[in-house]
């Protein structure tokens, strides 16, 4: 039974890797994903990390070292694999930048790993994780904010616009929008060492309505 089971062509081809060598690939492919996923918790800058797309990274150096390893061992699996790839669509929007930066990270991983360079792929990871925990989480203060006020004549928004100019390090007019109701300003401003009291500043002015603090990344403050 054994010896015409050995007889199949695929199975002959299936050894051009020992277990041992498949297994010591999986193994530094899931040690290398893990250490991602640890950095990507660690340089998170949201309020809170999505755990799935952490095992995703995990998962997808894994799955890249199997097609490797598979593509770099047979020349009809390599064809077979471009073919069933070129059909597959990827829809999910990715909407930090970072984002793309650790799906690439993984599938580098996974491709580096598979062919067989694991030194690369150990030295390489530890790197760019280094890369990322120094820049990333480096603090900046000149980080840009969106002011929005609304104010209920000409004179609230020249003392508004006083204010922005005293209290912040810089301060751009975006868009004026003015109305029966009044006038409402956007304005792009920096702050200085990150000091966000001017808009407690901006609500004791005389006919200031609303004024909003709003971040580009989302966060705001009212």
């Amino acid at each position: 039974m054994l010896e015409q089971l050995s007889d199949f062509s695929f199975l002959n081809r299936a050894a051009a890797f020992s277990i041992p060598e498949i297994l010591i690939a999986l193994f530094v492919s899931l040690a290398l994903g893990l250490f991602i996923y640890i950095v990507y918790t660690k340089t998170f800058r949201g309020v809170m990390h999505s755990s799935s797309f952490g095992i995703a990274l995990v998962a997808m150096s894994l799955i890249t070292t199997l097609i490797i390893l598979a593509v770099s061992s047979n020349l009809l699996a390599s064809l077979g694999m471009i073919g069933a790839l070129s059909i597959v669509r990827f829809r999910t929007v990715v909407k930090e930048p970072l984002d793309l930066v650790y799906l690439f990270w993984s599938i580098s991983v996974g491709i580096v790993v598979g062919v067989g360079l694991i030194p690369l792929a150990v030295i390489g990871s530890l790197v760019i994780g280094l890369i990322l925990f120094v820049f990333v989480n480096r603090r900046v203060n000149d980080t840009p904010y969106v002011v929005v006020i609304s104010c209920a004549g000409e004179d609230a928004e020249t003392q508004s616009l006083q204010i922005l100019k005293s209290q912040t390090k810089k301060n751009v007019v975006k868009a004026k929008s003015v109305s029966k109701d009044g006038v409402e300003l956007t304005v792009e401003v920096r702050l200085k060492e990150s000091s966000s009291q001017f808009v407690n500043s901006l609500l004791g002015v005389e006919g200031v309505l609303n004024a909003t603090l709003v971040s580009y990344n989302g966060d705001y403050y009212m």
